[in-house]
C-alpha cells in the first residue's frame, strides 16, 4: 500500500460537513477515506463517479414567491371545485416522470 503523504484542502459549506461526517461517522467511516476512494474511482473511470446534470424536480415552496404559491394554490382550488380528480397512481406516475 503507498504510503499517504499528500494533503488535499477544501472549502466547503459547513452545515454541509457536518451532515456528510455525521453519515461517515454512522458508517465508521473516516472522511480521509471517502476522499481517497473518491479520487480513486476517478482515476479509474478518468472521470467524476456519478452524473453531472440538474435534476428536473418541482421548485419547492419556500423558492417561490408569493404571487407563484397563490397561483399554484389558486389551480389547485379551481380543479377540485370543478371536480377534476384523478386516481392517486396516476398523479404520482406522473410526478415520477417529472422528476426524472
Amino acid at each position: 500500500m503507498a504510503a499517504k503523504t499528500a494533503n488535499v484542502l477544501a472549502r466547503v459549506e459547513p452545515e454541509v460537513k457536518a451532515q456528510a461526517e455525521s453519515i461517515m461517522a454512522q458508517l465508521g467511516v473516516p472522511a480521509s477515506v471517502v476522499i481517497n476512494m473518491l479520487y480513486k474511482q476517478i482515476v479509474m473511470t478518468k472521470g467524476i463517479p456519478f452524473p453531472l446534470s440538474v435534476p428536473n424536480v418541482p421548485v419547492a415552496r419556500d423558492e417561490m414567491d408569493r404571487a407563484a404559491f397563490d397561483a399554484m394554490m389558486q389551480r389547485g382550488l379551481d380543479e377540485a371545485k370543478a371536480d377534476r380528480s384523478r386516481p392517486v397512481a396516476e398523479a404520482f406516475s406522473e410526478l415520477k416522470r417529472e422528476i426524472q
